[in-house]
């Protein structure tokens, strides 16, 4: 008898068009999110959940990647079974003009 196939896993994410300015900043203004965010950029492309260099514990890891799905700033897809996450600039960036290119820039900083 067949197997049954496994239903696709989706992952919920806002328009673009549905972020608030405040909810964007709240999502950016922790600097473990910024530097996830800097991280992807820097990258270009998707990067699995386990390849960041941050400082804290995997569990607080997935809250931060939560928070910045909620807020638009990411979107995360299945590869098989790694979570990728990418960055969605060009979206943003039609929203709200420069500013993720100001936030990376100056996380790029140390500012």
């Amino acid at each position: 008898m067949p197997r049954p196939r496994a239903a696709a896993r989706t992952i919920e994410h806002p328009a673009v068009a549905e972020v608030s300015l405040q909810q964007l900043l709240e999502a950016l203004v922790d600097p473990v999110r910024r530097s996830i965010v800097a991280q992807l950029a820097a990258a270009g492309a998707g990067m699995a959940c386990g390849s960041f260099r941050t400082s804290v514990s995997d569990s607080t890891l997935t809250h931060h990647f939560a928070v910045l799905r909620e807020a638009g700033v990411i979107r995360q897809s299945y590869a098989g079974t790694t979570k990728l996450n990418t960055l969605r600039a060009d979206e943003l960036e039609s929203r709200f003009p420069g500013l993720l290119t100001s936030v990376v820039a100056a996380e790029g900083d140390g500012t």
